[in-house]
């Protein structure tokens, strides 16, 4: 059973709204995912993101108010429901314990080239 799949992409994205809380959407995301990543982010593929958190329950979607700058269409606001906040708990605890499995021999970087 796959319980709480998250996609790495998907997690970056649902952490993301995190980081923004109430002012993340889909501008916004874009750039803060850019700015603290450097990653391109196409809006295509943040999209389909939002769409398939929202479609696993992840996340919800609420209007904000319309605006001029718009053409008074509203810009559509991302939260975290409940159901995501345990996903992503989930993965960060799935994540921590792999990483706590690793030898610590394999993370040296003692007579091995740098890496980039």
């Amino acid at each position: 059973m796959r319980k709480y799949q998250l996609g790495e992409f998907e997690e970056v994205v649902i952490l993301t709204i995190g980081v923004l809380y109430k002012e993340a959407y889909g501008v916004s995301i874009k750039k803060e995912i850019e700015s603290r990543l450097s990653r391109n982010v196409s809006m295509g593929a943040l999209h389909t993101a939002l769409v398939r958190l929202e479609d696993k329950g992840y996340v919800k979607s609420l209007d904000g108010e319309a605006t001029e700058e718009r053409a008074g269409r509203p810009r559509k606001y991302f939260q975290i429901t409940a159901l995501g906040k345990k996903a992503m708990a989930y993965s960060k605890s799935t994540r921590d314990e792999l990483w706590s499995a690793i030898p610590k021999i394999v993370l040296e970087l003692h007579g091995v080239g740098s890496i980039r």
